[in-house]
């Protein structure tokens, strides 16, 4: 028997829906190679980077890059969509590389993986729509804030033994520690930070970070001869193959299925599988999934404005929980879709997941064949990547703009939510925020609530009559409710109009309530033009006409004729 849950389950979706209305054709394979192929030249480096900001060796991120990228290509439900590391992740897998190592990183990017599967099944995918603006700016500012922050070290080739995880701790070592600036190291930073910026005003179709990277690497080549030198990938980093070979920068391999939990711990000790250790990976788990979720749905929305396709949001959490599950067995980091790579495969003329997949083979190509050169790449030339990185995810000219035109409550969760993102971590900033957001929009709704005297009221008949304007709901009742309270004082008969009511909840109909209880023992409370949601809300809390207490009408003329308050006018049929 099938079960109702994985019924229909949109598995495959952007690659089914991609060759569903054209045929795949050689042409359209030859514009996904071409688009694979540019994407994968922007993806090598950067997905080097991040995996050295993240805390583990530079070929960790390529393998996520070339596993998960290609897993989440075809099964997830963005067609053009490339997934691999990107820098929102690095605040978060930092600190567990450091305190769990790198075997403590697998299993909560697998963990993570099952999250996201669990909110693919539960069909959460639309509720990234329930996610304010200016909370997701200011998460996102905030992690640039810190990704920059990080850089400092490598970019300027400080020599600081130990980098503290505080933010405010961070700083101030790292201002501690600028006398100790290494020249050549700034200089290599400095010359690719450059090209990076200038480069898109030469308006040629070929990404600046290959071009950056090599500048980089061409002025350390001019500084050798001076004897200075830099700090490298394979000064850095050094590895052990299985059969006991070791070298420095990365291995000349494929990536190899390995049990993360085999791994060993940060100081070489065996990983200590257990439950303790399971939830205390659990919070960076559930942070990971968050903003896998957030991220990879932000970049398919963005996509979709750029094509005029349509992506299959709980398809895409699928494809992104099948990838992360998947890459941990394979040395992988936390992956998803990256906003900046996928804007490049549209813009290089990709037309189905086919590119992104092409991606992924150009990285698994490049680490069998180009290795040894990768191992020259300079630290500070992969930092100026992560600077340029962290400058396009602030969104800076977004965030000025939402303070310069902004109401000033978003501005303040925007504010908020950056702040706490740097001085805390995500998952505190995006709680507080969508909290802080939804009680100022309530507070913004209830607001709204008003009422307005009608002018049928007559002072000699003793006959108030308003009109509630607004949702009667628990923010807002309890102020309606006393205002009328004062508002009727001297009435005997109180008609209330609630044509404009569209809700009435389980606080309004309390207040309500109370306002009945209170009312006069000689009023006669009215309500007319009730919609259908507050009557059936009535209907289910079982008020019911009272005589001479409360009574309900279709139209105010109706019960003012009947309640024979409405002289000269004619009765209704």
């Amino acid at each position: 028997m099938k079960i109702s849950m994985f019924k229909g389950l949109p598995l495959f979706s952007a690659l089914i829906d991609s060759c569903r209305n054209q045929p795949y054709s050689a042409t359209r394979l030859l514009k996904d190679t071409i688009a694979g192929i540019t994407v994968g030249i922007i993806a090598i480096p950067l997905a080097m980077a991040l995996a050295i900001g993240s805390g583990v060796a530079p070929q960790y991120g390529l393998y996520t890059a070339a596993v998960a990228g290609i897993v989440i290509a075809v099964t997830g439900g963005s067609r053009f969509s490339v997934s691999g590391p990107t820098a929102a992740f690095v605040v978060i897998l930092y600190p567990v590389s450091q305190q769990f190592g790198l075997a403590g990183l697998l299993i909560a990017t697998l963990m993570s993986g099952f999250i996201l599967l669990a909110m693919g099944l539960a069909r959460f995918g639309k509720l990234i729509e329930y996610i304010p603006i200016s909370v997701v700016l200011g998460f996102t500012s905030g992690i640039a804030i810190t990704i920059a922050t990080m850089q400092v070290k490598d970019f300027f080739g400080l020599t600081l033994e130990h980098v503290p995880e505080n933010y405010v701790d961070k700083v101030v070592a790292l201002s501690g520690a600028m006398p100790t600036i290494h020249l050549a190291d700034t200089l290599i930073g400095l010359t690719t930070l450059l090209v990076l910026i200038y480069w898109p005003k030469l308006k040629v179709r070929l990404p600046g970070h290959l071009p950056a990277i090599i500048a980089g690497m061409l002025v350390m080549v001019i500084l050798s001869f001076f004897d200075l030198d830099v700090a490298t990938i394979g000064s850095r980093f050094s590895y052990t193959l299985p059969d006991g070979t070791q070298g420095a920068g990365i291995p000349a391999i494929l990536p190899q299925f390995v049990l993360p939990w085999n791994l060993p711990a940060p100081n070489g000790a065996p990983f200590d599988l257990s439950w303790s250790t399971i939830a205390a990976l659990m919070p960076a788990a559930f942070s990971m999934a968050m903003l896998g979720a957030i991220e990879s749905l932000l970049c398919a929305v963005v996509l979709d404005g750029m094509t005029g396709k349509k992506h299959n949001s709980n398809g895409e959490l699928l494809g992104q929980g099948l990838g992360n599950i998947a890459a941990p067995f394979f040395g992988g980091i936390t992956a998803t879709a990256a906003i900046a790579r996928s804007a490049a495969n549209v813009r290089a003329g990709a037309t189905s997941p086919v590119s992104a997949i092409v991606h992924s083979l150009l990285v698994l190509l490049t680490l069998l064949v180009l290795a040894p050169v990768l191992s020259y790449l300079p630290l500070a030339a992969m930092s100026a990547l992560l600077l340029m990185v962290a400058w396009n995810m602030s969104e800076a000219a977004k965030v000025i703009e939402l303070i310069r035109r902004a109401p000033k409550d978003d501005i303040i969760v925007l504010l908020l939510c950056m702040s706490l993102t740097v001085l805390f971590d995500m998952v505190i900033a995006i709680s507080v925020g969508i909290v802080l957001a939804s009680l100022l929009f309530m507070r913004r709704i209830a607001n709204m609530t008003r009422l307005s005297e009608s002018p049928f009221t007559n002072n000699d008949k003793g006959l108030l009559v308003v009109r509630v304007n607004g949702p009667l709901f628990f923010a807002a009742a309890e102020r309606i409710f006393d205002d009328l309270k004062v508002k009727s004082a001297g009435y005997h008969t109180i008609v209330m109009q609630w044509d404009a009511v569209p809700v009435l909840d389980a606080g309004g109909l309390k207040a309500f309530r109370r306002f009945i209880d209170e009312a006069g023992v000689d009023t006669h409370i009215v309500v007319c033009d009730i919609p259908f949601q507050p009557l059936k809300t009535l209907v289910r809390a079982q008020i019911v006409p009272v005589d001479n207490k409360i009574s309900f009408f279709p139209t105010v003329t109706k019960a003012l004729i009947d309640l024979d308050l409405m002289d000269g006018v004619i009765s209704e049929p």
